[in-house]
């Protein structure tokens, strides 16, 4: 996550820190969420069923997840299955990274070209 980098619209370097994350709940862990409050970001990841129980045991209620947000992320889901269409990104032949992250720039050009 260290390694997050937003582009912005005009000059200036990019920035580290993006105004939200969004994320299934594989990534609804204590440690990720402390991080991303640490940082001032806002998260919307739901939680899973055994951190829900453990909310309702200890009396608490459990995260507000903003759905309406959430529901956005169907878009990124389907852009990645698009991509998995494509045997190479989907088995990982390439070796190297910078020869693995040409062959996504290579399979994101039909999405941008009209």
């Amino acid at each position: 996550m260290d390694r997050i980098r937003v582009a912005r619209p005009g000059p200036g370097r990019p920035r580290t820190r993006p105004d939200r994350v969004t994320a299934d709940k594989g990534y609804s862990s204590r440690k990720i969420r402390t991080y991303l409050r640490r940082r001032g970001i806002a998260c919307t990841i739901p939680e899973r069923i055994d951190q829900i129980n453990g909310h309702l045991t200890r009396g608490e209620k459990p995260c507000h997840l903003d759905r309406t947000n959430y529901r956005r992320r169907n878009i990124v889901e389907r852009r990645f299955g698009y991509l998995k269409q494509n045997r190479a990104l989907a088995t990982r032949y390439d070796k190297r990274a910078t020869h693995y992250q040409a062959m996504v720039t290579i399979a994101c050009l039909p999405l941008r070209l009209p």
